[in-house]
């Protein structure tokens, strides 16, 4: 009778221990990615995460032009984004310091332990009604062209379209046309440093943004755009630009 008292007490105890939900050998804290190689062996890397927790030395994120409307529309990651800098890019567009005018850029060192990046370039998209691809593709080429001028070899970019309420084009349309810009801007890099006309920078990885709802369709569009810049690059004339002797 005391055995089976044992064994009853013994089963309660086993049946009552919290169970373990993971192996210590496995990771809960990973974020999604997909990575794909692009021209000049650029690695573009799909993530499902913020731009208040990419850990790179730039961080790229736009932003339409100011109107009390759209910030009143404003959700999601930029808002998360500047409650972790105090308030500093509210601050700039209500005083009109950075309006968001098409292609404005303003370069921000964030505080101290308030997001990962060591650089936040935002770039402004001007008024919604006139967002177009070929505007996003400029984006693209802009926002490489000041990672080179800074030397950073790890960008992360984050449109934010949908964050500002703005479905005009499609998240994959998007991306394809931000990242052709990135990668031709690139190869003109590469090629004007291959004659001395750049300093030296090296691209290390391009990393794109994209929340749960999107990561599909990001992919697709980055996908697109590595085919058809592979393609610009291979027609572009193999000619020097200057014809010094």
């Amino acid at each position: 009778m005391r055995l089976t008292r044992h064994a009853a007490l013994l089963a309660c105890v086993l049946l009552t221990a919290p169970l373990p939900f993971a192996r210590s050998d496995e990771r809960t804290d990973q974020v999604k990615e997909t990575a794909l190689d692009a021209a000049n062996n650029v690695k573009i890397k799909v993530r499902m995460e913020g731009p208040y927790t990419a850990d790179v030395p730039l961080q790229v994120v736009c932003y339409f032009k100011y109107t009390p409307e759209g910030a009143k529309r404003m959700g999601g990651a930029p808002v998360e984004l500047d409650k972790r800098l105090g308030g500093v890019i509210a601050s700039l567009r209500e005083r009109g310091e950075f309006v968001g005018d098409e292609l404005e850029t303003l370069l921000i060192t964030p505080p101290k332990d308030a997001i990962k990046a060591k650089a936040l370039l935002l770039v402004g998209l001007g008024n919604e009604d006139a967002l177009s691809l070929k505007l996003m593709e400029g984006v693209g080429k802009l926002s490489l062209r000041e990672a080179a001028r800074l030397g950073a070899s790890k960008v992360a970019f984050a449109p934010l379209l949908r964050d500002q309420g703005n479905t005009k084009l499609g998240t994959g349309d998007v991306e394809t046309a931000v990242v052709r810009g990135m990668l031709l801007a690139y190869d003109t890099e590469k090629r004007l440093q291959k004659e001395g006309l750049s300093k030296e920078f090296t691209l290390e990885a391009w990393n794109v943004e994209a929340g749960p709802d999107y990561f599909d369709a990001t992919v697709t569009g980055v996908q697109k755009a590595i085919e058809e810049a592979g393609k610009n690059i291979k027609d572009r004339s193999s000619q020097p630009y200057s014809k010094r002797k």
